[in-house]
């Protein structure tokens, strides 16, 4: 992925205290990921940047729509997200981003790129089974839901003439 400079923030020139940032975050930011799950995007994310004289303290949060296929009828819907995401950034020898929480940035850079940060917490913050909410209260298309019925495995109920002549000799045997 190219970088963007739109998600470089610069921490050099900023005083030291809390400041926000905010960025609406639509399908082509995932597009330059190659990440092509999602049909459409409509994300916003707030950060709060708080430096402080040794570390850089980063809380994302995030809420918004993403339009995806339903599980089980295969429908396109919106599917309302939500989430945060809290990093620490330290100075160090060299750059280490191994750990989820914390950053290390080499000592003399002067800028934070939030890009993988922002595409890692939207992307977890899908739920792993899709479902459209119209399956659990009934108001999606009735053409999928009857041949989902249609489909589903019958149930067959056996009659009692349609036994075996030989058991029927037994069972005689059994209730007399």
């Amino acid at each position: 992925m190219k970088v963007n400079k739109d998600f470089l923030i610069p921490f050099v020139g900023l005083k030291q205290g809390k400041h926000q940032f905010e960025f609406n975050i639509d399908k082509t930011f995932f597009d330059a990921f190659d990440f092509d799950d999602f049909n459409d995007v409509n994300v916003k994310v707030n950060l709060v940047l708080e430096k402080k004289s040794t570390m850089l303290e980063l809380d994302f949060k995030h809420s918004g729509t993403v339009n995806v296929p339903c599980d089980l009828s295969n429908e396109d819907f919106d599917l309302p997200i939500k989430g945060k995401l809290n990093l620490i950034v330290k100075f160090g020898e060299e750059y280490n981003d191994e750990n989820d929480e914390m950053l290390i940035l080499p000592h003399g850079e002067y800028q934070v790129d939030v890009a993988q940060y922002i595409y890692e917490m939207i992307v977890l913050s899908v739920p792993s089974k899709r479902v459209h909410p119209g399956i659990k209260d009934g108001t999606v298309a009735a053409g999928i839901l009857d041949k989902l019925d249609e489909l589903a495995p019958k149930e067959e109920h056996k009659k009692e003439e349609d036994t075996d002549p030989r058991w029927d000799e037994l069972k005689k045997l059994l209730n007399g």
